[in-house]
């Protein structure tokens, strides 16, 4: 299986609304009310609001291909697009998802893996991210990685209000500085 990252530009933009719907959905329809989830998805997802961040200069978003077909993506924020921590020695991970069909290939783990590369060429100290703190697989998946917890915060699925544990990699050791 051959990987390969592709940055989008504002010309893959169809494939990021399709690509982001598709697997949000997959991850979470079943687990929300359905009406908040439908907000959430117009708003989140919406063409406007996806080609308004891939036009932000801390916004990046990654598609990762598996030869020449698309298998999952990732976006990073940097500086004030952070929706937490807005420190500029930080990096967000704020969405990362695999294709049901690509899922338990491995392809997460080499995703991470990129994004700290990619965080550790930026010179940032820590990589940080929140996740659901029901979604324990993707938890103890992001433990495995070497991410710990360091805090929480709300997130809104249309009206609903959810918790996020907020975890964090340390990309060089701040002691040594």
């Amino acid at each position: 299986m051959h990987l390969l990252l592709q940055k989008c530009n504002q010309n893959n933009l169809d494939e990021l609304v399709e690509l982001s719907l598709r697997t949000f959905k997959d991850a979470f329809e079943a687990d929300n009310d359905p009406e908040d989830f439908k907000d959430y998805l117009r708003t989140a997802f919406h063409r406007d609001a996806l080609l308004a961040e891939l036009q932000d200069k801390d916004v990046s978003f990654y598609f990762v291909k598996v030869d020449t077909q698309t298998a999952g993506y990732f976006k990073l924020n940097e500086n004030l697009a952070q929706t937490e921590v807005k420190s500029v020695t930080s990096i967000e991970l704020e969405r990362i998802y695999v294709l049901n069909t690509f899922q338990g290939s491995g392809i997460g783990a080499w995703m991470l893996a990129e994004i700290k590369r990619i965080a550790s060429e930026k010179g940032k100290h820590f990589l940080w991210l929140g996740v659901w703190e029901k979604n324990t697989k993707a938890i103890r998946f992001y433990q495995r990685q070497g991410f710990t917890k360091f805090g929480i915060h709300p997130y809104f699925i249309g009206k609903d209000e959810q918790t996020d544990w907020l975890m964090r990699f340390d990309l060089i050791n701040l002691d040594s500085e």
